[in-house]
C-alpha cells in the first residue's frame, strides 16, 4: 500500500457525511462533494440527483491539477481554494489535507463568505479524519507486512526442511 491509498470504512464515511450535512445546513448551500485528487468521488451530500457526480468529480480533480501548474508558473506551490461563479450556481473548491478536494455548490440564497466560512470549518474537521485514517492505515499495513513476512518465512522453512 502506498501513502496515496487510504481505506475508508463505513464508520468514517458516516462521520464525513455528517460533517458535510452540517456544513451545507450552516452555509445554506445546495450540495457538497468530497473527491480525491485522482478524481474519484469519496462521498456527497445534498441535492445531487441532477448532477453527474462521477464526471464532476473527475473534472474537479482536473481543474485542481491544471491550477496547480498555473500556481507553479507564478511562483506558488498550489492554490488551495478555487471559486467559479455562474449566473445561477457557483462552486467553491478547497483542498482538504493533502489528498482530497471539497467542492460546495451553492446559489444566490447564500454568500461566498458564508460558504468559505463553513467550508473552512468542515475542511478542518475532515482533515482530522483523514489524518487518523492515514495513521491507522499505516499501522494496519505494517501489521499485514509483518504477518505476510512471518507466513512466507514459515513456508520457506517448510520447503527447505523436507
Amino acid at each position: 500500500m502506498t501513502d496515496d491509498n487510504l481505506v475508508i470504512y463505513e464508520e468514517e464515511i458516516e462521520k464525513i457525511d455528517s460533517i458535510l450535512a452540517r456544513m451545507l445546513k450552516g452555509a445554506e448551500a445546495k450540495c457538497a462533494l468530497l473527491v480525491d485528487k485522482d478524481g474519484h468521488l469519496i462521498t456527497r451530500q445534498g441535492f445531487t440527483h441532477s448532477l453527474d457526480t462521477t464526471a464532476l468529480a473527475a473534472l474537479l480533480a482536473g481543474s485542481f491539477a491544471s491550477t496547480k501548474e498555473i500556481a507553479r508558473l507564478v511562483g506558488e506551490s498550489e492554490f488551495s481554494v478555487l471559486f467559479h461563479q455562474g449566473k445561477k450556481d457557483h462552486i467553491h473548491m478547497s483542498i482538504v489535507g493533502d489528498r482530497s478536494i471539497l467542492a460546495v455548490i451553492f446559489d444566490d440564497r447564500t454568500t461566498i463568505g458564508m460558504v468559505r466560512l463553513y467550508a473552512k470549518e468542515g475542511a478542518t474537521e475532515l482533515a482530522k479524519i483523514f489524518a487518523t485514517l492515514k495513521s491507522r492505515n499505516t499501522t494496519e499495513h505494517a501489521g499485514l507486512t509483518d504477518e505476510f513476512a512471518a507466513s512466507a518465512g514459515d513456508k520457506l522453512d517448510d520447503i527447505f526442511q523436507d
